[in-house]
């Protein structure tokens, strides 16, 4: 018999198939057999316990990895990775960090010792931490914009600011123009030139943050207002319901007969730090990390039109109003009008219905071609997570990963998975990757771990480099012998367009590459994409048959959503994968099916949608 094993530390609820629900209040570690639950419900507990995290412990961990940007600063190296070491736990608990405390066992949560344990105290009574405002003092700048900037970290920063007194993007230009950024120890024209480059892409990176950061933030925001017996109904709206790569601000839309409850509830959530206003029907919050939240309040025959409204896009909602007019009718976030009488309201495809429209997912909602498909009966069916069968992209603790071969493979096993690939770095030095005798080797290790398996299979990959002319890290007779080879670039990612392009395709051109992963190299906030002709790259992967990725990390969502769409057009495969480092992390392939729903691809676009027999089949596997 299979079985599922939990650790929960603190009391929750479970739900099962049958519609009953499991009661937990252990600190033990338990088994329940695996064939109780549905592939669905697999799922969802693993989400429940390794991704949504505790609304209070995001503040903390963030405290704290603030705490490490100023340390390094100093380059005060022990502590700054003794402060990150902390962050990380903390963001990954699925349990309230108050409640550890409660139970007298904080200091005993791996990285958190006696001294870092009295500042998650101090934060956690007095959501501040006097410690990280008086470094704020000593360094008064902008670190979030400033470190925006590529090329820029906290020790470049630190220079900056007692050398030229930058501290903003402003200064920084100012000084850039004045060539005065060149004079300093360890910078030079090039390095200036290249801060110069990439201060508009900061620019407009700055007041945003990542989706993956968001997104679980908002779910639990979304948790603890649904559980008020005073809300009859909560959705979370605007970017974030678009799955937008980067998010503004949190909006959250309620229906209750008790507003001025709600109200008090949300303005003093332990992860407000300001009150901006409070009204009876909208309020809005500045949360910890610098985040505005809204929370508005609407009746139930016009909740509907409200999500369209909230939803958005505004060019969206632009050409749902030109439609109602063009019908005689208005729009607006109360509902559908013809003349003083509301015709729809309630729910969205009512709204959606009166216009004309099909029922459009919030993915595509950005006027982009998604409202004439629905005119004319042709929107996409989008894949959906339950498609899944597999991912082709993760790592262990063979590379740069965490978690083990068997710990990735009874962790993907437990979302319900068919295959999982194990695609550790070769040769990389900052990923502590494999060389051929140690790829062998983790090759024998994969045959006999999956001899310890039933309900999944693991394939023997490996994520590959390039060098700067396309050629790969490892001979060919080894690659042969893996199931699946990731090529991927990690380094010279700014070569002149054409090169790179060339480059990229002789990769595709060799017989044993079947997948690309993170296309285009960028990171999200971090970096820009490489100047690369992306159409010449979609034509070269569409005739050699080569996969491409779509990679769910927060900071990539590579390829990103208009490059899936034209990848769609040009008929090319895709995977959705994870390139998880940790089991916790699978879950980021929710993400990626998210970025490729705003691609407009369907379950036939992706590849690890297939069952196991017909990927096999694909990749030339017996």
């Amino acid at each position: 018999m299979k079985y599922l094993s939990f650790n929960i530390p603190t009391e929750g609820i479970l739900p099962l198939e049958p519609g009953g629900r499991l009661l937990l209040n252990s600190n033990e570690h338990f088994f329940l057999p695996i064939h109780f639950f549905s592939t669905y419900y697999c799922k969802k507990i693993l989400d429940t316990i390794s991704i949504y995290t505790p609304m209070q412990n995001h503040k903390v961990a963030s405290l704290l990895n603030r705490v490490a940007d100023y340390l390094e600063m100093d380059d005060v190296d022990f502590r700054t990775k003794a402060y990150r070491r902390a962050a990380h736990t903390i963001e990954t608990l699925s349990v309230d960090i108050a409640q550890i405390r409660k139970q007298g066992k904080l200091q005993k949560l791996p990285g958190v010792g006696t001294h870092i344990g009295v500042k998650i105290e101090e934060i956690l009574d007095t959501g501040k931490l006097e410690y990280l405002e008086n470094l704020k003092e000593q360094y008064p700048v902008d670190l979030d914009s400033l470190m925006s900037v590529e090329g820029l970290g906290p020790k470049k920063i630190k220079l900056l600011y007692h050398e030229l007194g930058i501290t903003n993007l402003d200064d920084l230009e100012r000084e850039g123009k004045r060539h005065h950024i060149r004079r300093l120890k360890g910078m030079g024209a090039k390095t200036e030139a290249k801060i110069l480059q990439n201060l508009e892409f900061a620019r407009k990176s700055t007041g945003r943050q990542l989706l993956g950061e968001v997104m679980p933030l908002a779910r639990k925001i979304k948790e603890k207002v649904g559980a008020l017996e005073a809300v009859e109904e909560v959705k979370i709206a605007g970017s974030i319901r678009r799955c937008q790569e980067t998010v503004g601000d949190i909006d959250v839309l309620t229906v209750t007969n008790h507003p001025d409850e709600v109200m008090d509830f949300f303005t003093q959530m332990d992860i407000v730090d300001e009150v901006v206003v409070k009204g009876h029907s909208k309020s809005t919050v500045r949360l910890f990390n610098g985040m505005d939240a809204d929370i508005r309040v609407f009746k139930t025959d016009e909740f509907g039109s409200a999500l369209v409204y909230f939803t958005g896009s505004r060019e969206f909602n632009i050409s749902l109003r030109k439609i109602a007019i063009s019908m005689d009718m208005k729009l607006n976030e109360y509902g559908v009008f013809h003349q003083e009488e509301r015709v729809a309201g309630a729910t969205e495809e009512d709204v959606l219905k009166a216009l004309g429209l099909d029922y459009i997912p919030p993915e595509l909602r950005e006027n982009t071609g998604e409202i004439e498909a629905s005119l004319e009966g042709k929107l996409p069916q989008l894949v959906d997570y339950s498609d899944i069968n597999g991912d082709l992209h993760v790592h262990t603790n063979w590379s740069d990963g965490k978690s083990s071969i068997m710990e990735m493979a009874t962790g993907a096993a437990g979302r319900g998975y068919e295959y999982l690939a194990i695609t550790d770095h070769t040769t990389l030095p900052v990923a502590s990757g494999l060389n051929e005798k140690r790829l062998r080797q983790q090759m024998d290790k994969i045959d006999q771990v999956n001899s310890q398996l039933d309900d999944i299979v693991l394939l023997k990959g490996a994520e590959v480099n390039l060098d700067s002319v396309g050629n790969l890290d490892m001979p060919q007779n080894l690659l042969e012998g893996l199931d699946l080879v990731v090529a991927s670039v990690h380094y010279d990612l700014h070569q002149d367009p054409e090169k790179m392009n060339e480059r990229i395709g002789q990769a595709l051109e060799n017989e044993q590459v079947d997948m690309l992963a993170h296309p285009t190299g960028r990171k999200i906030k971090e970096r820009q994409s490489s100047p690369l002709n992306i159409e010449k790259l979609l034509e070269k992967a569409s005739d050699t048959g080569t996969i491409l990725e779509v990679n769910s990390q927060p900071k990539r969502l590579d390829l990103k959503d208009m490059h899936i769409k034209m990848a769609v057009e040009y008929g090319c495969h895709l995977a959705i994968n994870s390139d998880s480092h940790h089991v916790d992390s699978l879950g980021f392939l929710e993400l990626g099916v998210a970025t490729a729903r705003r691609g407009w691809a369907q379950k036939k676009d992706i590849v690890n949608t297939l069952p196991r027999k017909k990927l096999w089949k694909k990749l030339g596997l017996s």
